[in-house]
């Protein structure tokens, strides 16, 4: 029986939190030289304060590039001011730029990305992509990986992921909710707005999960709901699934 199958993107189909907790990781060592001598300023505080500000901005802005730049220099001033150090303009153009960075890395599929795709396709479903983020940057990943040729003009970008926007997708399309199904490692942004639209949800364990998508799964799902952690795995248990 053939299925709607949406998919997100980053780290479910392609690799993303483990490049921006790389440049994380250069953010805190920078900081770390910056602010040596102050002993409220540790790696932790830094790392914890970064975290706060971004979650806080993705909740305002919803996933728009300039929100992770944007708390590196938030924190350079947050830390600033608790110190007495003196800011410095050079030093935010430094961080601002660091932060953007992560957008210019290269995409790297995750493992048998491709397989469960071609299988998937290849048994008669219908394939969607459905991501967050701003249309240039999630395009080029989009290009890079060549996954027009899995998705076709079924793909959806959307700035704020969330119930709202994947309602409107769903109503503007020709889905059958029965049948339709959400596969993304977030639960925030994937599984929780998929149970409550009723469509069955895949939760694809992350490698490195985000402090943002982690939250409580209070929904009783009117189909299925599966956790899994290969991509891999996704075709056999819909087959299973909708064989019963």
């Amino acid at each position: 029986m053939k299925q709607q199958i949406l998919f997100d993107l980053d780290d479910t189909l392609i690799h993303c939190n483990k490049y921006f907790y790389l440049v994380i990781d250069r953010f805190v060592q920078q900081m770390s030289g910056w602010f040596a001598g102050y002993d409220e300023v540790t790696p932790e505080a830094i790392r914890d304060k970064q975290i706060e500000i971004d979650i806080a901005g993705v909740s305002a802005m919803g996933f728009k590039s300039e929100h992770f730049p944007q708390s590196f220099v938030d924190s350079y001033r947050y830390f600033s001011d608790l110190t007495g150090r003196r800011r410095s303009a050079a030093d935010e153009e430094t961080l601002w730029k660091l932060g953007l960075s992560v957008y210019e890395l290269e995409t790297e599929p995750y493992p048998y990305m491709e397989e469960t795709l071609d299988r998937l396709a290849g048994s008669g479903h219908e394939l969607h992509l459905y991501t967050g983020g701003e249309m240039l940057i999630q395009q080029r990943k989009i290009n890079n990986m060549g996954l027009e040729r899995y998705f076709g003009d079924r793909i959806y970008i959307r700035r704020h992921k969330n119930y709202e926007a994947l309602e409107g997708i769903l109503n503007k399309g020709t889905f059958d909710r029965k049948h339709t199904w959400m596969v993304g490692n977030s639960l925030r942004t994937d599984v929780i707005p998929a149970l409550t639209a009723g469509l069955h949800a895949i939760h694809m364990l992350a490698e490195t999960e985000w402090h943002y998508n982690i939250v409580p799964v209070t929904i009783e799902p009117q189909g299925a709901f599966y956790t899994l952690e290969r991509l891999l795995d996704v075709p056999d248990t819909i087959h299973q699934y909708i064989q019963r």
